[in-house]
C-alpha cells in the first residue's frame, strides 16, 4: 500500500497523520535509512520503523502528536542500560542510535462558523488562506447555496446541528447567525454540554453581550468558566465592514492559536460590563 496515495486520502478526508521517518541512523539497529511509517489519526498504520520498542513507541509518539499538531525530531538509544546525550534509551540490545523526523500533515484547526452571512464570508476568505479547515453552518437554504470557499457547508438548524454531527474537541467557533435568539441557543448549548472548545466567539455589541450575560447566568449560575469565550469577538483594531471585522476576528484566533498575550481583545467590554 503507497504511504502517499494514503495520505492524500486522509487529507481529502480531513483526518490528520504522522508521517515517521528515519533520518539518521548510527550503527546496528532494525531499521535502514529513510523507512518511513504512517500513522493515521483513526489509528490506520502503514509502512514501519524496525518494529519492536522502537516502532511501538514511535506510533504512541504519533498518537500525541496528533493532538497537538505538531511536528518533532527524537533520538533514540537501542541498547537497554546505557545513556547517549539527548537520546532517549530503549529496551532494545542492538545498540544502535535511529533519528526519527515526525512530520504533522493535517488542518491547524477545525473552524466552525454558525451563521453564512455577510461576516462569515469574509472571515471564511481569510481563514482558508492558511491552513485551516473551516465548517459552515446556516439554516438559510439561499445563504449556504451561495457560500463559497468553506471546506463543508451545512444547510442545517443551527443548535441541532450540534447535537447531531457534533463540534471537534479543540475547535474554534464563531458564532454570528442572523438572530440573538440563535447566537444565544448556540452559545448556550456549548456550555450544556461542556464542549471542549479553544475559543467561542460572538459576533456582538456590548449591549447584547450584558442581555447574553444576564440570560446565562440566570440558566447556568454565576459560577460559569468563560475563558475561552471571547465576546464581542476579535481583535480591538476598528472598522465595522464585514472585510474588517473579518481581520479582526481571525487576529484573535491566531493570536488564541498560538498563545499570544497582551493583544486589546474586544471581550475586554466584559470585564468593564462585570464590574
Amino acid at each position: 500500500m503507497d504511504i502517499y496515495e494514503e495520505i492524500i486520502k486522509m487529507k481529502k478526508a480531513n483526518e490528520p497523520c504522522m508521517t515517521v521517518t528515519v533520518v539518521e541512523k548510527i550503527g546496528d539497529g532494525p531499521v535502514e535509512l529513510g523507512k518511513k511509517m504512517l500513522v493515521g489519526g483513526s489509528g490506520k498504520l502503514i509502512g514501519t520503523v524496525g518494529g519492536g520498542a522502537l516502532e511501538h513507541l514511535a506510533i504512541e509518539t504519533c498518537k500525541d502528536l496528533i493532538k497537538i499538531r505538531k511536528s518533532q525530531m527524537e533520538k533514540y538509544l537501542l541498547k537497554e542500560g546505557e545513556i547517549v546525550d539527548k537520546a532517549t534509551t530503549l529496551p532494545m540490545t542492538c545498540g544502535g542510535i535511529v533519528t526519527l523526523f515526525y512530520e504533522y500533515i493535517g488542518h491547524g484547526a477545525h473552524i466552525y462558523l454558525f451563521g453564512g452571512g455577510h461576516v462569515s464570508q469574509a472571515l471564511c476568505n481569510v481563514l482558508k488562506t492558511m491552513n485551516f479547515y473551516v465548517t459552515v453552518i446556516d439554516d438559510r437554504k439561499e445563504v449556504v447555496d451561495q457560500f463559497i470557499g468553506g471546506d463543508k457547508v451545512y444547510h442545517h438548524d443551527f443548535v441541532d446541528f450540534i447535537e447531531t454531527q457534533g463540534i471537534t474537541k479543540g475547535a474554534y467557533v464563531v458564532v454570528c447567525t442572523p438572530s440573538h435568539k440563535y447566537d444565544y441557543e448556540v452559545m448556550h448549548k456549548i456550555i450544556e454540554k461542556q464542549l471542549e472548545l479553544k475559543y467561542v466567539g460572538m459576533l456582538c455589541s456590548k449591549n447584547k453581550l450584558k442581555d447574553y450575560l444576564i440570560k446565562t447566568h440566570e440558566k447556568f449560575g454565576q459560577n460559569l468558566d468563560l475563558t475561552n469565550h471571547y465576546a464581542p469577538i476579535g481583535i480591538d483594531t476598528g472598522g465595522g465592514s464585514p472585510a474588517e471585522i473579518a481581520i479582526s476576528i481571525s487576529a484573535e484566533i491566531l493570536a488564541v492559536y498560538y498563545d499570544k498575550t497582551g493583544n486589546k481583545h474586544m471581550r475586554d467590554a466584559y470585564f468593564d460590563l462585570e464590574k
